[in-house]
């Protein structure tokens, strides 16, 4: 059984609630047990979170979800290069799997609340990642 860390974004949580449920699922069909899950503010906050859940010995894998929706600005570019990076870096940096289940950045809160299985998809990556390494 694979053991995961779940690092979920708060901001938009109409929609990461969703997305939430969605990664429950798809670990309970592929065998897999969310271990601990960390709520944190936004998709910024996300890579420290899944480097505290890496450090963890009895995680295998952490995957996040979140979601970034555009506003007046290039802010959401910028968060979702920053949440981007710094997620690979902790992925690269503790030799475990860090799963992007984020959406966005440049879409609607529709389309958001349209990629919902997302979180889903962290997860079965979060998996398959473990399972070739």
């Amino acid at each position: 059984m694979t053991a995961l860390g779940l690092v979920v974004s708060r901001f938009n949580r109409e929609v990461t609630e969703q997305m939430e449920e969605r990664a429950r699922e798809a670990a309970a069909d592929r065998d897999a047990e969310i271990v601990e899950t960390l709520r944190v503010p936004g998709a910024y906050d996300s890579p420290l979170a899944a480097d505290r859940l890496a450090r963890q010995e009895e995680i295998d894998a952490v995957a996040v979800v979140g979601t970034i929706v555009t506003g007046d600005t290039d802010h959401d570019r910028v968060i979702a290069d920053a949440a981007a990076q710094g997620l690979t870096d902790v992925s690269l940096d503790r030799d475990t799997p860090v799963a992007f289940g984020v959406s966005g950045p440049g879409m609607s809160g529709a389309e958001a609340r349209e990629r919902v299985d997302k979180g889903a998809e962290a997860v079965n990556a979060a998996v398959e990642m473990v399972q070739a390494l």
